[in-house]
């Protein structure tokens, strides 16, 4: 039995970094969109308790953007609240 074939690297499709970047937004319109990012299941762990409504954060600064119930913006878009705390964002 030949093991060299066994040990090939398999090529690698997806983002091979794991360090997160510090600022991300679902919005496809905003500065801080990465479309790499938004294909992985990223978490988000704000003060101790899990979230998973998120729209965009910055961990550096200390906040994330959740939509404030069923309001709506101007533009029909979900209005969203800065709620500022710790803030820990991992790759689930």
């Amino acid at each position: 039995m030949n093991t060299s074939e066994s040990s090939a690297p398999a090529p690698e499709s997806r983002v091979t970094t794991t360090e997160l970047p510090d600022r991300l937004s679902t919005d496809p319109r905003s500065p801080h969109y990465l479309r790499q990012w938004m294909e992985r299941d990223i978490g988000v762990r704000f003060n101790g308790q899990e979230r998973v409504d998120v729209e965009e954060y910055c961990i550096s600064e200390g906040w994330i953007k959740v939509p404030s119930g069923k309001t709506l913006d101007r533009h029909g878009r979900p209005l969203l609240i800065k709620l500022k705390g710790g803030i820990e964002v991992y790759l689930r």
